[in-house]
This record gives C-alpha cells, structure tokens and sequence, in this order.
C-alpha cells in the first residue's frame, strides 16, 4: 500500500505480508511553487509507476501557499484488524487532518487477483525499474535546468566567457537527453552532473549576492 509521488511514481508506504493490526507513515512536500493542496492518491501493488497499480482512493489536503518544499503534509496508513485502511493526512503547519476509510484492500481481494498482481511485478521488474530511474533523473534535470537559467540571466556576464559557454552547452546537452526518444537515464545523469559541476561558481555568487542583500536590508552594509 503507497502514494503516488511528484512524476508518477509509487511510494510503498506499507509493504505486502506486512502483519495487521499494523501502522507507518511518511512526511512529504509540495513540489511547486505557489501550491495550495495535495491530491493524494492511495494505491495498492508491486510496480513502480502508480498507473500501474489499483488506486483505492484519494483525498486532497489543503495547505497554506508557499516556496517549493515549504510544506510538511504527514500521511499515516493504519490497518486494524479487520482489513480496514484508515488514512490520515495533515498539514503540520495549521494542524488540519483529512481522513479516508477504505474497506477493499488486498485482506479482502481474491487470491487470484493477489497472484496476477504479484506476478506482473515480477514479469515487469526490469522495466518499472528502469522507468523509475529515469523519472528520477529526469525530474533532477528538470529542477535544475531553471535554476541554471535564471543564474545565467542575472549573473552570465560576471563570469568569462569561456565559463558561460560551457554552461550553456551543458544545459544544451541535458535538453537533448531530455527531449530523446530513447531514456537513456545513465547518460541523463552524468550530463545533469556536469552541469550541475559547471555551474558551481554561480551558485557560490548568487549565495554571496543573496547574503549582501540582506546585510543592506538590515542596514549592516
């Protein structure tokens, strides 16, 4: 039993031939800016990608807008003794919890159902698997390739030119591997590496811009 996570994928919260009565529970966060809510999709099964897996319900928690990353959603699934799944969901921030039942899970599936489940996992691993490092590295470079834009648009003239040229090929070449057809996740990684290597002395002068800023605002400087 899980969530499904930014990009699609499946966060197993409670693992298959878990004992019952049992409980677990997880802390997750809003993956974009400006976001007011969370859709949290229950799932039950084996593969990595949540369309894969049998969607058991969902609810939406509401939070407060903010910075990517400023939310704390906690999530609980608790299995009493019965079959039953209770799922809590609250925002730590106004302490607001959304609630769901939900009576059809896998204590209650026929075996069969159980067995094809299993099965398909099984006969799908090498694939699920590789589109989940994909998706991982594809998000990676998805972040970082704005955060490297918007670096080069404040601060590429305060590098050489050598230095900016490099960058924007790098990035360049992370935008192809991104747009290929072929998901080649090795290579994905390896060039958002680069990239990310690349633009190391960006990062150490925004940081140093961000902190002058504010030594100015508090009229330190």
């Amino acid at each position: 039993l899980g969530i499904e996570t930014f990009g699609g994928l499946m966060n197993i919260i409670i693992p298959r031939n878990t004992t019952i009565p049992a409980k677990a529970g997880e802390m997750f966060t809003n993956a974009v800016a400006n976001q007011d809510s969370m859709l949290i999709r229950i799932l039950q099964g084996e593969r990595e990608l949540a369309k894969d897996n049998w969607e058991l319900g969902r609810i939406e928690v509401p939070f407060p807008s903010g910075p990517k990353g400023s939310a704390r959603v906690g999530v609980q699934f608790s299995i009493d003794a019965d079959g039953i799944l209770h799922v809590l969901a609250r925002d730590t921030t106004t302490n607001h919890d959304t609630t769901l039942q939900i009576s059809g899970t896998a204590v209650d599936v026929e075996d069969e159902r159980v067995e094809q489940m299993i099965a398909e996992s099984v006969d799908f691993a090498f694939e699920d698997m590789n589109e989940r490092i994909w998706t991982e590295a594809r998000l990676k470079a998805e972040e970082l390739l704005p955060s490297v834009d918007a670096a080069l648009d404040q601060l590429g003239d305060a590098i050489s030119a050598d230095e900016k040229s490099a960058v924007i090929s790098q990035a360049a070449d992370v935008r192809a591997l991104l747009d290929a057809t072929d998901h080649d996740a090795k290579a994905l990684k390896a060039a958002t590496q680069l990239l990310d290597d690349a633009t190391q002395s960006l990062a150490v002068m925004l940081i140093d811009r961000a902190m002058e800023d504010s030594l100015v605002r508090r009229g330190l400087v």
